[in-house]
């Protein structure tokens, strides 16, 4: 073999890796942008497809944590295998899905399973494959992959759902994962050959259906209230409202109560000889607690992001799902020109003081978002903004994630990735709902105010139209234009009271962000400020 040639199959496995992490995270985003033509296509609603969406992301949060213990124990490269196949079936359902009912099957359960098998898989084995400055490296690359990835796909939803169909988002995932197959024979096998092949079914059980209720409980806040019932709970066609309570406490509250349950069992489990889905040791390890945390933090702000900018590009500017796509590039190619050049800086600075580093840019970026945010601003506006946060992502996620995983041991690494990508899972499902939930909220409320304010529409008119603001709801900014209740002048003001609602409205979400940002830098202060990231993973090895 020539000297090409050992490079190719050496780096082979990060392509196939880090390719699989792309669709994965693609398939979260990519119907964000569709959603107008599936409702017509499917005969649905759009609370059909935000089901399909949810279902999605309660499925990842459930099993991802099962997906990296199978892995672990049966072979990390044998559920990467059959996590692509399920994936590829289940992409292959949902683009020929005549109803609703087969969309939520192909794509929440049979392409969820399937995702939640390999997305453990894709970092547990570049911990596995690589070591030392070669594995900083596959995490550079695995992590532009991870950061860049949301911003892609609404720009590759937009244009094959503009050009072609929403069924092509799908279709196309056919087609990567023959690539996976293929590439994965040079992909070592790996897998913890240390302990007898034994499942936890009750930890499965629990730790399912708890992080499916906590994600779920959080999902469903905008729809059904964060205390107070907004509307009656619906399921099998009974409907009740408990004491008044929105079913988010309710279910918030039994998926922490089912997680305690479970961490209590996992211990004595344990205890008892028996290999547990999560050994609690792990947050033991204080690297991959201090790294898991962080993650979790940052991954509250990065989701509202990819909310809060497409909103305004799209209500306020008019611009298609293709276009708005394209005016979120900037962050996808700051994270590709951060991530080498922070390599780079490592070889001076400690992975430590690269996300810190990171973390100040993306706060920055963030900062220059919220003052550039108006009525008036354009793609160019923002562009530098997000640039910058997209740089400080670069720089921070992928050092972050590296510290997280390299902090265990090899045999750990399926288990330990599970974790990560779950916890991390469940902060972006609390930081979009939280600051989406802020958004939405103040847009209506201003659009009143600036409406009651006027001095353009007449004071006879505004209840009226207050009342058909109340009526859209969330809708409202998007519907301004599209449907005009009054003569063109009037109208022209109401159109322009609700773009400035939205910009209030994002510049409040832009200041939550900043927020998580800014936490997750102080939640940074406790990562050990180390070279040898694989310092704790050699040491528990010894002991």
């Amino acid at each position: 073999m020539d000297k090409s040639d050992s490079k190719f199959a050496k780096w082979m496995p990060l392509v196939v890796l880090s390719s699989a992490l792309m669709i994965i995270i693609i398939d979260t985003t990519v119907l964000n942008v569709s959603i107008e033509q599936m409702v017509g296509d499917l005969n649905t609603n759009v609370k059909g497809i935000q089901w399909v969406i949810s279902s999605y992301a309660l499925t990842l949060a459930a099993l991802t944590v099962t997906g990296g213990r199978l892995g672990d124990l049966f072979g990390r490269k044998k559920m990467f295998i059959t996590g692509a196949i399920l994936f590829a079936l289940g992409s292959l359902v949902t683009s020929f899905a005549p109803t609703i009912a087969w969309v939520i099957f192909g794509n929440a359960l049979v392409e969820g399973v399937g995702a939640a098998l390999m997305m453990p898989a894709t970092s547990s084995l570049l911990v596995s494959t690589y070591s030392g400055r070669e594995r900083a490296f596959a995490f550079s690359v695995w992590g532009s992959i991870a950061a860049s990835a949301a911003a892609i796909g609404p720009v590759l939803g937009g244009f094959l759902t503009t050009t072609y169909s929403w069924r092509w988002a799908f279709r196309i995932n056919l087609f990567v994962v023959a690539f996976l197959l293929i590439g994965a024979k040079y992909i070592k096998e790996s897998r913890d050959k240390g302990h007898k092949i034994e499942l936890d079914f009750i930890g499965i059980l629990l730790s399912s259906v708890g992080l499916a209720s906590l994600v779920y409980g959080v999902i469903e806040s905008s729809g059904y209230g964060w205390w107070i019932a907004t509307r009656n709970f619906a399921v099998f066609g009974y409907r009740f409202m408990p004491f008044g309570l929105s079913i988010t406490p309710i279910a918030i509250f039994a998926g922490v109560s089912l997680i305690v349950l479970f961490l209590q069992y996992e211990k004595k489990h344990e205890e008892g000889g028996h290999i547990p889905l999560v050994s609690l040791g792990l947050f033991q390890n204080h690297q991959f607690r201090g790294g898991v945390f962080t993650t979790m933090v940052l991954g509250m702000g990065q989701s509202g992001l990819v909310f809060v900018i497409p909103i305004f590009y799209q209500a306020v500017k008019g611009y298609d799902a293709f276009h708005t796509g394209l005016g979120m590039l900037p962050v996808s190619i700051a994270v590709l020109v951060g991530a080498p050049v922070s390599l780079q800086l490592t070889k001076k600075l400690t992975p430590k003081r690269m996300i810190q580093i990171g973390f100040v840019t993306s706060t920055l970026g963030l900062t220059l978002l919220f003052f550039a945010l108006d009525v008036n601003a354009t793609v160019f506006d923002l562009a530098p903004g997000m640039f910058l946060y997209g740089l400080g992502m670069g720089f921070g996620f992928i050092n972050l994630s590296n510290m997280t995983l390299s902090a265990v041991r090899v045999s750990q690494s399926g288990e330990a990735s599970g974790v990560n990508n779950t916890i991390r899972q469940v902060g972006a499902s609390f930081g979009a709902a939280i600051i989406g939930a802020a958004l939405l909220v103040t847009l209506s409320s201003n659009a009143i105010t600036n409406i009651q304010d006027s001095k353009v529409i007449p004071q006879t008119a505004k209840s009226s139209i207050v009342k058909h603001i109340e009526e859209q709801g969330s809708n409202v900014e998007f519907q301004a234009a599209e449907k005009p209740i009054a003569p063109p002048v009037i109208q022209k003001e109401i159109n322009s009271s609700i773009n400035k609602a939205t910009v209030d409205a994002g510049k409040r979400a832009l200041l939550l962000i900043i927020l998580f940002s800014s936490i997750a830098l102080l939640f940074s202060i406790v990562l050990p400020n180390i070279k040898d990231l694989e310092a704790n993973a050699k040491e528990a090895t010894v002991h």
